[in-house]
């Protein structure tokens, strides 16, 4: 062997070493979404005016009912005009607080390799919340237990195109309700360094999760910088109550943000029409959006909504309707002309399984809502059943679908189309790009390949057991989970958050039901 021969670099490994390398699963997160699609514009400037004047003039002369002293006094003294419980609001003055929310912001995370930037072009993949069962492991419907909690937030933290681990994605049945808040918090907290949500069950409990916010990241840096999501669902048509109200005072107060979500039924709780009931839906949103400028100047705020229309048959809510997808598309208009961040519903569906309704009603609304140009994307992985339980096996092919719509709504890419182009001539008519050098360095980003789904011929499908997708996705959860590394907190603020815990909860009586204010 010549000393140039043995000085030369050996590729380690060999074949074998290469392609174990290529196909090794990377649970980096994906960066925040820069979407880069064309929006869909369902109104022209004098229809969007149209649904800004009826909004207004719903504010202005039907009035919204905040049910609670506090937010009244508050309105009286930012000048609005206070009848018992409604508030009449001057779109003067709405326009002059919603001037004040800033239109982008960023999310500080654990890992600040994870912090992502919300509003305009920039948009964030969220799970579901609140889902009182689940479907689980073995596809078995049941109450949940903090355990499975605890499951969904290390899967949160896997997924490269999730951004969140929100916080309550299933209720855990197995701690007191007025402790639950707690421990929902801190196992965001410990089992994954992505951003979180915090609970606003009641006022106290907000301030509980604030308190916990500034146990991990500094009280300080909590009045620069966002940590977490407050989400406050109004009570429509056009109610805001004492919890939900006290809850976003808390967060206004230390500047984290809040999602101003009326809670649209629509042909229920909403006109029967679609135009009126973003009017509607619109004005409940502005005076939320307007109340927290009045809390804080300058706040983060996010125009929120949760979209369903009801079936006349039955009176259920039903997902992936046609109705819903034009609702996204004027709400994104409509925030836009406000200037603010938005946040809409994600794979949304109604089925009790994880079928073809289920996914049908899903990628309907994951395509309207990256086409409206929605910001803050909640209950992107798991929701089913209306919301009733969140399903193993949706969550993971959900995000999955999330990274998929990711990958389409980034656009093009041109970085390598003159090498590409070159390619073309090296192969000439008749030939294949298979073993090509281009096709061998881009092969595994040119082209999105899902793992959940099954592209094979039926007679390898059937050699490898026939699985179906509900299948192939609990043991890619199974997976998953025998990977997991915990991202460790520091011992210090761990223990700090622990001591918190404990001594809240020597607080709080756990044989209370409901979550108290004091």
């Amino acid at each position: 062997m010549s000393e140039m021969e043995s000085a030369a670099p050996k590729r380690a490994g060999g074949r074998s070493a290469r392609r174990a390398l290529r196909t090794a699963r990377d649970f980096t997160m994906l960066p925040g979404l820069t979407r880069t699609l064309p929006l869909c514009e369902m109104m022209d400037g004098a229809q969007i005016e149209r649904i800004d004047a009826a909004s207004m003039d719903i504010l202005e002369t039907v009035g919204v009912q905040f049910r609670d002293e506090i937010a009244l006094a508050d309105w009286r003294a930012a000048g609005a005009k206070v009848k018992g419980e409604r508030v009449f609001l001057d779109r003067g003055l709405v326009r002059d607080l919603i001037a004040t929310i800033p239109s982008d912001f960023t999310y500080s995370a654990r890992n600040p390799a994870n912090n992502v930037r919300l509003g305009g072009s920039h948009s964030v993949f969220v799970p579901m919340t609140g889902a009182p069962y689940l479907r689980d492991l073995e596809d078995v419907r049941r109450n949940p237990t903090l355990d499975d909690l605890a499951m969904f937030h290390k899967l949160s933290h896997m997924l490269p195109a999730l951004h969140s681990t929100a916080h309550h994605i299933v209720e855990p049945y197995d701690h007191p309700i007025s402790h639950r808040h707690l421990r929902i918090t801190y196992s965001s907290m410990k089992h994954s360094d992505k951003m979180f949500m915090g609970m606003t069950t009641s006022p106290k409990n907000a301030e509980d999760v604030l308190d916990m916010c500034a146990i991990l990241f500094g009280e300080d840096f909590l009045e620069t910088n966002p940590v977490t999501t407050g989400n406050c669902n109004g009570n429509s048509p056009l109610v805001w109550d004492e919890t939900m109200l006290g809850a976003m005072r808390a967060f206004c107060r230390r500047n984290q943000p809040v999602l101003c979500s009326p809670f649209v039924l629509g042909g229920a709780n909403t006109p029967a029409s679609v135009p009126a009931t973003v009017a509607q839906l619109n004005a409940e949103a502005l005076s939320a959006l307007a109340y927290t400028q009045v809390i804080r100047r300058g706040a983060p705020a996010i125009y929120g909504h949760y979209l369903s229309t009801v079936s006349m048959k039955s009176g259920a809510p039903m997902a992936g309707t046609p109705e819903i997808s034009l609702m996204n598309f004027m709400i994104g208009q409509m925030a836009r002309f406000y200037g603010v961040p938005w946040r809409t519903s994600n794979t949304l569906g109604g089925a009790k399984t994880f079928d073809a309704q289920a996914g049908y009603e899903s990628a309907t609304t994951l395509s309207a809502t990256l086409h409206a140009g929605a910001n803050y994307i909640g209950h992107s992985a798991g929701w089913n059943e209306a919301g009733m339980h969140c399903s193993v096996a949706k969550f993971i092919v959900d995000a999955e679908q999330c990274a998929m719509a990711y990958r389409m709504a980034e656009g093009p890419k041109w970085d390598d189309f003159d090498t590409a182009l070159a390619a073309i001539t090296d192969v000439g008519p008749g030939g294949h790009y298979l073993g090509h050098p281009h096709t061998q360095d881009n092969f595994q980003t040119a082209f999105f390949m899902p793992e959940l789904f099954d592209n094979n011929s039926i007679e390898q499908w059937q050699a490898e057991g026939a699985k179906e997708i509900t299948q192939r996705a609990l043991e890619h959860a199974r997976a998953l989970l025998a990977d997991y590394e915990e991202p460790r907190l520091d011992e210090a603020k761990n223990e700090a958050l622990l001591d918190y815990i404990a001594r809240r909860e020597r607080e709080i009586p756990a044989e209370d039901a409901l979550n108290q204010e004091y």
